[in-house]
């Protein structure tokens, strides 16, 4: 046959025919209540899309490169020859450890070279004036020009691009290291990546920063018209959108706070005299990637679409209104039980970054939320984004889910939703006043809270955690960098009697009486020995208002569960065993199986002990094993209609034997029925609407588990 006549032979069949035929195969049930699914950013997903549902999209015809960019800001031929940066970060509290570890990663496929520094660098501390707790804590200690120095030796950052979060200031941190690339007489003009300043992010995260907002805005209107001019490649801003992702937002408060963040910084930059062509280009922004697969590549569409609109609007040439985006995978979904699947979720949320068009992308060890990452867990999140690269090819395909309905249709879906959330956030004021009024705080919350209650509900699963539990795995050993207070606050004072303050007095003077040329003072002074501290007192100029807000709650998704099994760990370590459940399987397998393994499995998510060898024919018979099994817990597993019969005679035994037993039946009977099982001695039932954790939670409390 003809290939060009192949599909004549087949009628076209309607929408309105494909859905009578579903309908029909529901056997009387609820089209919308079985085929429709509602996400978690309020957007009803169709079983099925089709061409009509993208024919009044107006980006639908674009090209790659082309504004508004939802395709990507490469054209198909640059994105055949250059692909993202692997940019997998290097948790490393001393400069020697992190330059060892950052050698070895970069010549296995590393890209760019992703610094997370410590709280007190990010804060602008010296480490004297740190806590020990702020130094070296989960991040890399640097307070002068020779840190870097040691942390960047071999690595030449004209051909190697910096991931650096700046912290609330930023200008401080931009001075070390531009005095380290001067030192090392590299070209500025050959920088690229980021050494961004994010105030917003501190503030949602800490709750306030120590100075003034303008003082942050002063410093990174400083740091980009520096950049503009000497550093055009180089982006001095970031705008941060994790804490909404890990304090339970979804991807539409994602967008629209971080979107109203960058109009927020632009507002200020445009204020103190800059231009939208030399802001835009020096800002990038940072998305944390779900596990929600589609719902991830259309907020990075999304986000490219709607930032271009925003940077037109203020008049921003084509090139400005390239949106640069690093992602990291999701630090919310991971979970310290069962932590070899967050393999796979690291590597499902890395997926989507690569195909919604990331520039830079790390991916989450594995371990993440257990301990620093060591080379084994570098190793195999790296791996990841090289397999995605060379052998998945990903980066040889411009947008491959360009053209997809569902996936054009739910960019725009989103998009929509996210500029609604986005206009409100203006039209009170822009997101500084919002955050003030702790509107961005409310709605985080409350979608935190519906969030939890599904997770806690077992809705939305966790496997390994809320779902398929394995009580007797074995949990990784704990692993905490070196405590370096003491080391670095010896190292500051060494560097104190070797630097002569006068040298760079002069510098600091200037700096703090000056709003002109500040980061090449900032640099000359680092260069003669002016520490972090010394850079950031002088960048404030004594202001001392604090900027004070509600902070976000961030948390990961799985805690609520890891604390129950931390209970019955704790409990297992007191008393020698673990909190016991006892099933009594009355009957005969094909009765009791079905709610047999789930009461297994519920209990076992909790951390407790499941005793469930046996079956019994007789009540007596249940009972005795019941009182004799030492477990603080019977439930009674059965059909329904064999539960009139069975129940009130093996609940009364089982109490009359030990009254402090707690009874419970597997599955829902109707009230009248459960409270006439209750006057029989029933404690409560479990069943596929109970909220587990809840119930988990009251039973350890109520048999000692938690004291």
């Amino acid at each position: 046959m003809n290939k060009d006549t192949l599909f004549t032979e087949f009628s076209v069949p309607t929408y309105e025919q494909w859905r009578a035929a579903a309908e029909k195969s529901l056997k009387g049930a609820s089209f919308d209540a079985k085929l429709l699914t509602k996400t978690v950013e309020g957007i009803t997903l169709q079983p099925i899309y089709r061409k009509e549902d993208t024919e009044r999209i107006p980006h639908s015809a674009d090209l790659p490169g082309v504004a508004p960019f939802v395709r990507g800001t490469k054209a198909i031929e640059e994105r055949q020859t250059q692909s993202w940066y692997v940019s997998q970060e290097i948790v490393a509290n001393t400069a020697k450890a992190f330059n060892q570890a950052a050698l070895h990663d970069l010549a296995r496929g590393q890209t760019m070279v992703n610094i997370v520094l410590d709280r007190a660098t990010a804060i602008g501390l010296d480490p004297s004036e740190a806590n020990a707790e702020q130094v070296g804590d989960r991040g890399l200690s640097l307070f002068r020009k020779e840190d870097v120095e040691v942390a960047l030796q071999g690595i030449d950052l004209e051909k190697v691009p910096p991931y650096v979060e700046a912290g609330a200031l930023g200008l401080p941190i931009l001075a070390l290291f531009i005095a380290h690339v001067e030192a090392a007489g590299k070209d500025t003009a050959k920088l690229c990546g980021c050494i961004g300043q994010d105030p917003f992010n501190e503030l949602v995260t800490a709750g306030k920063l120590p100075f003034s907002v303008n003082t942050a805005f002063d410093a990174m209107a400083q740091s980009t018209r520096w950049a503009s001019k000497h550093a055009p490649q180089l982006k001095t801003i970031l705008v941060g959108a994790h804490p909404y992702h890990q304090a339970g937002g979804n991807a539409v408060t994602e967008l629209a706070f971080s979107l109203a963040t960058g109009v927020e910084y632009i507002q200020a930059l445009l204020e103190r005299g800059l231009s939208i062509d030399e802001i835009a280009p020096r800002i990038q922004f940072s998305y944390a990637i779900g596990s929600d697969v589609f719902m991830e590549i259309a907020k990075i569409r999304a986000a490219r679409m709607l930032w271009s609109n925003i940077i037109s609007s203020y008049g921003g040439s084509a090139e400005s209104q390239k949106m640069t985006i690093h992602a990291r995978t999701s630090a919310w979904t991971k979970t310290v039980l069962d932590p070899y699947v967050n393999l796979l979720r690291s590597t499902t949320e890395a997926f989507s970054a690569v195909i919604g068009g990331v520039d830079s992308l790390h991916v989450s060890a594995f371990d993440e939320a257990i301990r620093p990452a060591n080379e084994f867990s570098r190793r195999i999140a790296r791996n990841t984004q090289i397999i995605l690269e060379q052998e998945a090819h990903l980066s040889k395909v411009v947008d491959p889910a360009g053209g997809s309905w569902y996936v054009e249709w739910l960019t725009d879906e989103l998009a929509k939703k996210s500029w609604e959330l986005f206009l409100q956030t203006e039209e009170k004021g822009g997101m500084l006043d919002f955050l003030k009024a702790a509107a961005p705080q409310t709605v985080i919350e409350q979608l935190a809270k519906t969030r939890s209650s599904s997770i806690e509900q077992r809705k939305a699963r966790i496997v390994g955690t809320n779902m398929y539990a394995d009580v007797q795995e074995q949990s990784l050993q704990q692993e905490t960098l070196p405590a370096i207070y003491n080391e670095r606050k010896e190292a500051l004072a060494s560097h104190r009697a070797e630097k002569e303050r006068s040298i760079f007095a002069k510098q600091l003077e200037q700096l703090a009486g000056t709003n002109d040329n500040q980061v090449e003072l900032a640099v000359k002074a680092a260069l003669a020995g002016a520490t972090i501290g010394d850079l950031s007192k002088a960048v404030r100029k004594s202001d001392q208002v604090e900027t004070v807000i509600q902070p976000l709650c961030l948390h990961r998704a799985s805690e609520a569960f890891e604390a129950l099994r931390k209970h019955s760990d704790i409990f297992l370590e007191r008393t020698g065993k673990r909190p016991g459940v006892f099933l009594a399987n009355m009957g005969p397998v094909s009765k009791h199986k079905a709610r047999a393994d789930f009461s297994a499995e519920f209990f076992a998510v909790g951390g407790f002990d499941v005793i469930r060898e046996h079956q019994f024919a007789t009540p007596d018979d249940a009972a005795q094993f019941a009182v004799q099994s030492g477990a603080a817990i019977t439930v009674i597993c059965s059909d329904d209609a064999s539960y009139p019969e069975l129940v009130p005679p093996l609940a009364q035994a089982i109490k009359k034997s030990n009254p402090q037993m707690i009874v419970m039946i597997a599955g829902l009977p109707d009230a009248e029925q459960l409270a006439s099982y209750q006057s029989h001695g029933v404690d409560d039932c479990i069943h596929v609407s109970t909220n587990c954790y809840q119930m988990l939670r009251q039973l350890q409390e109520r048999i000692g588990v938690i004291s």
